[in-house]
């Protein structure tokens, strides 16, 4: 079997710039990534699901967006309010399968990533 093109590795450090965070696509959470988002927020796990959560049909669970479609948890000037407990989702970005597919899907995640490289 061949060796992956990033055999050698791929360098990345979150920057915590936010561009991931920002502009259409859904952040899937996982039934104990609510109850920890909530438990960190101090609030019932229903109440969580109810302000910050929106059922996609068939698909899952994802995090609401804001009207200009930045992620729920995204702030301006702060960056994201729940880092240390981000969804998996958000936590393995930008190793996900579309972006190592090929070394150009990883360069063209490059250009919008700073922290790429």
């Amino acid at each position: 079997m061949d060796e992956p093109w990033y055999r050698d590795g791929l360098r990345f450090e979150c920057t915590r710039c936010g561009r991931c965070c920002r502009g259409a696509g859904n952040v899937w959470v996982s039934d104990e990534e609510i109850a920890a988002l909530a438990r960190h927020l101090e609030l019932a796990e229903s109440e969580f699901r109810r302000r910050f959560t929106v059922r996609r049909q068939r698909r899952g669970i994802s995090l609401r967006q804001k009207r200009n479609q930045d992620c729920v948890f995204w702030q301006e000037k702060e960056g994201c309010g729940v880092y240390a407990l981000r969804p998996r989702q958000c936590r393995s970005f930008p190793f996900w399968r579309a972006n190592l597919h090929s070394r150009e899907s990883w360069e063209a995640t490059a250009e919008a990533c700073p922290g790429i490289g």
